[in-house]
């Protein structure tokens, strides 16, 4: 038996376009599809290779680093080296009743980095969200409190596409109207007022969320929010000092704080969780539950984790039902658990905090021209994340368009044009990224 079997020959870019359209759908598409994606067939770097050229373009700079995973880049030696040792291992068993070294070394490396020590191993952001819910509501059930079934959490977050995730996501921005009548009804306050981690905490506001959490206290089992920084939701900014509000308001109201690290985890926001901008120790504001995702594996596997303290694992365990009711079958799944721990052993290996403050300066200076273009009503960094706000929806097509001519991939939505780079990026590279969204900022 030949060691290595030879793949298929590789499609002609037209017949893959016929059939990604006849029979692949992609996030938030049509079926048929109507738009033709770009092909890429090799990534390497912070660049993707195209198949074939578009509006000139071979290879771009990705500006997103594939939805915000890829910190490290794409090919990278460490994490294709540990893929391919736990391939000559096991690429998967299942974890019921079974357990491996890749997961436990993975949980042992999140829970001393995190300050919680008890780690769920999911499979995505969304069943992350999941999950941290399910942990809160059966956490009360467990105590004898079942009425606490609601969330609360404010406007203009995004949590996830699954059903507890849809719930918290922003009600008016999100998909709520599409399953009215049908998604759980959520406690939803006015969303943080904008600012950067300077910004100081508007006492008014912090008083309007201490009295919704007492005034919600009977049914609510937990608050979530994303800490420092709204992503999908609108890629806001605000004071971290209302997560210490939230953390009062919690523990003397008697109900779980929920934060969504899933975006901005590892590293996004300058430190290695955005709850640490909170001061107050090495650990910041610590939540009952956290979620993380995305940047867990560098963008090579899917996988995600939320994690938990005693206080909640130990509630779970005193109830009808002692057990977390939940386990996927690709739970804890050893090659995305190898290449996770690869991954964030990798980023704690280098500079890390000076790689993503040269990029926020990087981005202040690249994205200045923006404010002077038509449309643009503001323009934030923060981190490894620039955005520039326009009065007015992206035009995608003509947005995409002028960013692939810059030689950048951009996945601009609504009203917004962001980057979120790898953390790898060249000054040429981010340079480039800077011009992309000007140039999308100003035909968008």
């Amino acid at each position: 038996m030949p060691e290595s079997v030879p793949g298929p020959a590789p499609l002609e870019p037209a017949e893959l376009l016929a059939w990604d359209r006849r029979h692949v759908w992609h996030p938030y598409g049509p079926m048929p599809g109507r738009q033709q994606p770009l092909i890429v067939e090799s990534a390497s770097g912070a660049r993707l290779r195209l198949a074939r050229p578009a509006y000139g373009r071979r290879e771009l700079v990705d500006g997103m680093a594939s939805w915000w995973a890829a910190v490290h880049g794409y090919n990278h030696p460490v994490l294709n080296a540990a893929a391919e040792r736990q391939l000559g291992r096991m690429s998967h068993v299942m974890f019921g009743g079974l357990t491996h070294e890749p997961a436990v070394r993975l949980a042992r490396l999140l829970a001393g980095l995190t300050g919680l020590e008890h780690v769920f191993l999911a499979d995505s952001g969304s069943v992350a969200v999941e999950v941290a819910v399910k942990m809160c509501l059966q956490y009360w059930r467990s105590l004898g409190r079942p009425a606490k079934r609601r969330l609360l959490t404010w406007r203009g977050g995004y949590h996830g596409d699954t059903w507890q995730p849809m719930s918290v996501c922003d009600p008016d921005g999100g998909m709520h109207r599409l399953w009215e009548g049908v998604l759980p009804e959520q406690v939803f306050v006015p969303e943080p007022p904008a600012g950067g981690l300077e910004s100081e905490v508007d006492p008014a506001y912090a008083a309007s969320l201490r009295e919704a959490v007492r005034r919600h206290a009977d049914e609510l089992a937990a608050v979530i929010v994303e800490p420092v920084v709204q992503g999908a939701g609108g890629m806001r900014f605000h004071s971290p000092g209302l997560l210490r509000v939230l953390r009062e308001a919690c523990d003397e109201s008697g109900v779980l704080l929920v934060f969504d690290e899933i975006a901005t985890g590892f590293g996004r926001t300058g430190e290695l969780f955005a709850h640490r901008h909170a001061g107050a120790g090495e650990e910041g504001v610590l939540p009952d539950v956290l979620c993380l995702g995305k940047a867990l594996t560098g963008g090579y596997l899917t996988m995600a984790a939320t994690l938990c303290g005693p206080r909640v694992a130990e509630g779970i365990s005193r109830g009808e039902v002692p057990v977390l009711a939940h386990g996927p079958t690709f739970m804890g799944n050893p090659l995305a658990a190898a290449v996770a721990r690869a991954s964030v052993e990798l980023l704690l290996s280098r500079d890390w905090r000076g790689e993503v403050h040269g990029l926020e300066r990087g981005l202040r200076e690249g994205l200045a021209e923006a404010r002077g273009l038509p449309g643009v009503v503001d323009v934030r960094v923060l981190g490894a994340v620039g955005v520039v706000q326009l009065d007015h929806e992206v035009d995608m097509a003509a947005a995409t368009r002028a960013a692939v001519e810059q030689g950048v991939w951009l996945r601009p939505f609504r009203n917004l044009v962001y980057a979120m780079p790898p953390y790898v990026v060249s000054g040429e590279e981010l340079e480039r990224i800077c011009a992309g969204m000007c140039a999308a900022a100003a035909k968008g």
